[in-house]
């Protein structure tokens, strides 16, 4: 049922650039300054590494959640309403990267007691000027709240195994990778191509997409029972 999660995953991470941009691109400028060259490049690599690490094990914990509580339920159930509200968001995912609607963003509001906790410990990471610090501020950045994240963190719980989940997770920041990697080295080109409408429209009908293609599985699987 899930063989499709980690291709739509990636996509999300990979097409919903803009949004990452916007979240990580004041510290991913932080990490690009003029003339620093193969410094520049390992720091960014770092700080991508840690926060994907952070994403792996969200993703893990979350495995674990909705294994937990499927024990204390009904199994099938359960994941198929886990499986149809992940698609759901998918879908208000797509509509937030095409433009269309904010109403995804409401899930940010999650995370936000968590982030005022790591918030501080960012900027006493900052200036960034060894190899370590770049490592720790992208493994605290990993819980900074985003809808992009909490949409593949519900997939993550919807899969009811820590190590599916944290796969999941890694698929999703794989593919956040090229755009923040991109940004760091060409910032304005970049984010110039990510702010495009037409692209945005593409990009958002895409992921939107997937969460239409699972709700119509979830259509098939429920006619079979």
């Amino acid at each position: 049922m899930f063989e499709y999660s980690f291709l739509s995953l990636f996509l999300a991470g990979l097409l919903g650039g803009g949004h990452c941009a916007a979240m990580c691109g004041g510290v991913v400028g932080a990490l690009s300054m003029p003339g620093r060259g193969a410094a520049s490049l390992g720091q960014q690599l770092l700080f991508n590494l840690g926060r994907i690490g952070s994403y792996m094990l969200v993703g893990a914990i979350a495995g674990t959640i909705g294994n937990s509580t499927q024990m204390l339920a009904q199994a099938q159930t359960l994941q198929l309403a886990l499986y149809g509200i992940s698609s759901l968001i998918l879908i208000g995912l797509g509509l937030y990267v095409a433009g269309l609607s904010s109403a995804i963003t409401q899930l940010e509001k999650i995370g936000r007691p968590v982030w005022r906790r790591l918030k501080p410990l960012t900027r006493k990471l900052l200036p960034i000027r060894h190899a370590w610090q770049a490592l720790a501020i992208g493994g605290l950045w990993g819980w900074l709240p985003c809808g992009l994240v909490y949409t593949a963190t519900l997939s993550a719980l919807s899969s009811a195994r820590p190590l599916q989940g944290a796969l999941l997770m890694l698929a999703f920041g794989a593919g956040t990778l090229p755009n923040l990697m991109l940004l760091g080295m060409a910032a304005r080109h970049i984010s110039g191509i990510l702010q495009n409408r037409w692209w945005k429209l593409f990009a958002g009908a895409t992921i939107a997409g997937f969460g239409l293609l699972g709700m119509y599985r979830l259509c098939l699987l429920l006619g079979a029972r």
